[in-house]
């Protein structure tokens, strides 16, 4: 059976949650709380504190989707009609609510966890939430609070597990350079995460009056624009792992998933159509999902291998 047969014999509120993508946003937050331990103890987090931190932030990413879909029910009825709200299988008041109901979800989580925290996802979620209302249907930089949005996720994440001391006594050291590095990663891929997206809904976006960079400047020009910023992270990857002294595993994983990234972007610039960019918007989530795990594997090496990091370092 296909993941697309598969995804429609879900709920519909889990369908609303995009559970093409679940791999990644699980992967994403215990990644980011695993690393951020292991450099701030020596050690894996509590299972306690680790489970809320990946329930959180699940929920709080997962929360933008199901709003962002309320704000694009006419477009997802033109490109996506088997969604559950075009498909009227979910009303919008009932998504709406089941928004909500994930963000106090990530609230108590984040408030569970540090202070801190809270506040990155009060400005994760403010910033999302301007784009689904304001930024998609008026400027094709709407991708960029995307990004901004998606990359504080780790940052939040992390400082659950490693404090910047604004609240907690400080160290010196608001966030270390693996931290600033890993939101930035995410940060720019997520903006040409998105891109490839909205490649592939472009016709829709068109016919709402919806200025995407597709619709703006056509898929071509996007398809060009999309690979920089993937060579850009796949970059910044390896400096995550430079800076945090990971193993030969993470560098392995992020290099072959990068370098595989890369080749179905020159593929997409070679056939630059809304079907290969829906393609390319799942080829990236399936990349990230392989160094996010590359890095949990590599960090549970690191404390347990004796002799493990001394390979590299």
């Amino acid at each position: 059976m296909s993941l697309t047969a598969r995804i429609g014999e879900l709920s519909p509120y889990l369908r609303l949650m995009r559970p093409e993508l679940y791999y990644m946003d699980l992967t994403l937050p215990a990644s980011s709380a695993i690393l951020a331990s292991y450099l701030a103890t020596g050690g894996l987090p509590e299972l306690f504190p680790f489970l809320i931190a990946v329930i959180g932030g699940f929920a709080a990413i997962t929360s933008s989707y199901v709003f962002n879909d309320c704000c694009d029910i006419d477009i997802d009825t033109i490109n996506l009609p088997g969604r559950p709200l075009p498909s009227s299988k979910v009303s919008k008041n009932s998504a709406l609510a089941y928004a909500i109901f994930l963000v106090v979800i990530a609230g108590a989580a984040a408030t569970y966890l540090n202070p801190e925290s809270l506040l990155i996802l009060i400005i994760a979620a403010t910033v999302i939430t301007i784009y689904s209302i304001f930024a998609k249907r008026n400027t094709f930089l709407s991708f960029l609070p995307v990004g901004i949005s998606y990359g504080l996720v780790p940052v939040g994440i992390w400082l659950a597990f490693d404090p910047a001391g604004l609240l907690k006594g400080s160290d010196g050291v608001i966030l270390p350079l693996p931290a600033i590095c890993f939101g930035l990663m995410i940060c720019v891929t997520d903006w040409a995460f998105t891109l490839g997206g909205v490649s592939r809904d472009v016709e829709g976006d068109r016919m709402k009056g919806a200025p995407t960079m597709p619709v703006t400047f056509g898929i071509p020009f996007t398809a060009r624009f999309v690979i920089f910023w993937w060579i850009v992270g796949v970059i910044a990857s390896l400096i995550i792992g430079w800076s945090a002294r990971l193993g030969p595993v993470y560098f392995a994983g992020a290099l072959a998933s990068g370098l595989w990234m890369l080749t179905q972007c020159f593929d997409f610039i070679k056939h630059p159509t809304p079907e290969r960019g829906g393609r390319l918007f799942l080829n990236g989530s399936n990349y990230r999902a392989i160094m996010f795990g590359s890095m949990i594997l590599d960090v549970v090496l690191c404390i347990y291998a004796v002799g493990y990091t001394s390979i590299l370092w």
